[in-house]
């Protein structure tokens, strides 16, 4: 398993696990998951990871549908201004590939934030760390276990 599904493990919290064959042709690996799993990409996160003023990585995870709003994960995390962070430090930073990014077991923990409109769910879905495999949970779980916090993420 991935290091994400152990942090579950060891939490001994209510958590489901999905796979699916991951199309390599597909660039909306979150949109994919979605379709293929037949959940409203409402309740699919993805995770991203961002830069704020150029030294601080955060964790932004929002639904598969919406954009991420830089000025309000830069407002959330502190900061003045937010960029996407670059592939190689993310991988390096997570240990996970990009695609499998998880807000959970990652090398490195990162700040996280996690969009509001989670707690409308009883569960939602997030990279359980490799492309074709989500972890089903509640937003709460996530939020303890990633140590993070809900805020408004996407303009």
């Amino acid at each position: 398993m991935t290091p994400a599904v152990n942090v579950a493990k060891k939490a001994k919290i209510a958590f489901n696990i999905h796979s699916y064959v991951h199309d390599p042709s597909i660039q909306s690996y979150g949109l994919e998951a979605s379709e293929k799993m037949g959940v409203a990409p409402e309740r699919v996160f993805k995770t991203l990871v961002v830069m704020i003023d150029a030294k601080q990585m955060v964790v932004a995870v929002i639904p598969v549908s919406f954009m991420l709003s830089m000025k309000q994960i830069a407002k959330a995390a502190g900061g003045k201004k937010a960029e996407m962070a670059n592939g190689a430090d993310v991988e390096r930073s997570t240990g996970y590939i990009l695609g499998g990014v998880s807000p959970l077991g990652q090398k490195k923990r990162l700040k996280t934030f996690i969009d509001e409109t989670a707690q409308n769910f009883p569960t939602v879905f997030v990279s359980a760390g490799r492309r074709g495999l989500e972890i089903e949970l509640s937003p709460n779980d996530l939020r303890t276990l990633s140590n993070g916090v809900f805020s408004p993420l996407c303009g």
